[in-house]
């Protein structure tokens, strides 16, 4: 059995990006651990905060009873700030992650890795996905943090742009309303979600996990992203969701469907 550290830049990025890949991890009896890098201080304020609770509070305990839905073993935050999306004034704050000293943070991460003697360490692509600042930080920090705690192996969450294109272009062609949704148009920092399918390592099947996914979610009850994804169709959920894309550094080129804890 392995021991799997999945890192993620804010409380609900595990449960809409790595959830079921987490969740079949642990149901095989591998150690799953959580590390987010941020306290998601930036994220939506509930209008039901109690006389004192803190958006960061609220976010905690949403992560909790997210991750005991996923199975995870152990969750761990390395304390840094939000820094916002791309452009907000926030990117600048000192406490901020996008402005921690690389090293530093890896460090922090790399003590996590060795305590738990890991053999597997998931960041994000170069991009983080889609240019979340966070989520470009973490890339680096979890990068930096494997070859610091000599982690046996490092993956990188992505998204398969690939494959949203075709559906983009099956549905255009069905005559469906997409809006302005295009997945080969770039985010706000300039790049197009994801990585092209042929950029990928590892396509994982987590079908058997989709009502997981969907309860992780529901848990980060604060969070409008979060609840927004769930009132997708469930046939759209199921395709959206039912595979999870991993890039793994040093492989062969070419897309594997299977299980990366196989290998």
């Amino acid at each position: 059995m392995a021991t799997v550290v999945f890192v993620h830049a804010h409380p609900d990025d595990e449960a809409s990006q790595t959830a079921g890949s987490m969740a079949r991890a642990a149901k095989e009896g591998h150690r799953v651990v959580l590390v987010v890098a941020t306290n998601g201080d930036h994220g939506d304020a509930p209008d039901d905060l109690a006389p004192g609770e803190t958006v960061v509070d609220r976010r905690r305990v949403e992560a909790a009873a997210s991750n005991a839905v996923i199975g995870t073993h152990r969750v761990e935050f390395l304390g840094y700030s939000d820094s916002g999306m791309t452009g907000w004034a926030q990117n600048d704050h000192d406490a901020s992650f996008a402005r921690a000293d690389t090293e530093e943070a890896a460090r922090r991460l790399a003590a996590i890795l060795r305590e738990e003697a890991a053999d597997v360490v998931v960041g994000y692509d170069w991009h983080g996905g889609y240019g979340h600042p966070d989520h470009v930080k973490v890339h680096a920090v979890a990068q930096r943090a494997a070859e610091l705690a000599a982690t046996p192996r490092y993956l990188e969450s992505s998204m398969n742009r690939t494959a949203m294109i075709r559906g983009h272009e099956a549905a255009v062609a069905a005559g469906l309303d997409v809006g302005e949704w295009d997945p080969s148009q770039p985010m706000d920092d300039g790049n197009p979600l994801g990585s092209l399918e042929s950029e990928l390592h590892w396509a994982c099947d987590v079908s058997d996990f989709l009502e997981v996914k969907r309860e992780a979610l529901r848990a980060h009850a604060s969070q409008s992203d979060a609840q927004g994804m769930l009132q997708m169709p469930e046939q759209m959920f199921a395709a959206g969701f039912g595979v999870e894309h991993f890039i793994e550094p040093g492989r062969p080129d070419g897309m594997v469907a299977g299980w990366f804890l196989d290998a």
